[in-house]
């Protein structure tokens, strides 16, 4: 029973083929095609109304050298929302609760923010490691302290949206079970299960959102860091 819980986490593959890239690439085929028209139908005007909020709220803090990352940044987040939402439906395989799969995305742009400011501003960028006005016998324990925090961040990151995603999956799939075995025997307490399951879908889908935007606003904030 306990292993069964964490089949659902699992890769899925058919004939030994892993089919975790076409888990990946399949929501993008959710997004209407590019036409001549700016705006076409309801659902383009409201795509492009939320990819213009977001993008306003993640470049604002950020000057016209962070305008460069708007796309990475967007398309990040917009590929971050759709596999977690994707990954709420029955039946359905969430890529971003491999912890493997949100490092392999954490790290490369982490360090790409990093080399950025060490090319761009390599004194600021070293500054941070050192607070101003530290007394002299802290100044090795603080750079310690500092570089360990500064590295440790591509694995916050992983971590972060893993574990959150993580639970909630485990959590509706317990509540689900439980609502199921309790129906033949106690039918009044699995009807208050299952009113619990209802809200913790919403919940879910809120903590989906959340994480996406979570993780990309970090990124632009340690962007904002360098440059």
């Amino acid at each position: 029973m306990n292993l069964s819980f964490f089949d659902q986490f699992m890769s899925p593959s058919m004939l030994g083929i892993p089919l975790i890239l076409i888990s990946m690439l399949f929501p993008m085929l959710l997004f209407p095609s590019p036409n001549s028209r700016w705006v076409s139908n309801r659902y383009s005007t409201l795509q492009l109304w939320f990819m213009h909020l977001i993008t306003k709220q993640l470049m604002t803090p950020l000057n016209k050298k962070g305008h460069k990352w708007a796309i990475i940044l967007m398309s990040l987040m917009i590929f971050l929302l759709t596999i977690n939402l994707l990954g709420l439906l029955p039946y359905t395989f969430t890529p971003t609760t491999q912890l493997s799969m949100n490092m392999a995305l954490a790290f490369p742009l982490w360090l790409a923010t990093l080399l950025t400011g060490l090319r761009n501003q390599p004194s600021a960028s070293l500054g941070h490691l050192l607070p101003e006005g530290t007394p002299t016998p802290l100044v090795p324990a603080l750079i310690l302290i500092e570089t360990t925090s500064l590295l440790i961040r591509p694995l916050a990151l992983g971590v972060r949206l893993t574990a959150n995603l993580t639970a909630g999956h485990l959590l509706i799939q317990l509540i689900s079970t439980a609502t199921i075995t309790l129906l033949p025997i106690m039918p009044m307490v699995s009807f208050a299960t299952a009113t619990i399951l209802f809200l913790l879908t919403i919940l879910e889908v809120a903590v989906a959102m959340i994480q996406a935007y979570v993780f990309v606003l970090l990124l632009s904030l340690y962007l904002q860091e360098n440059i």
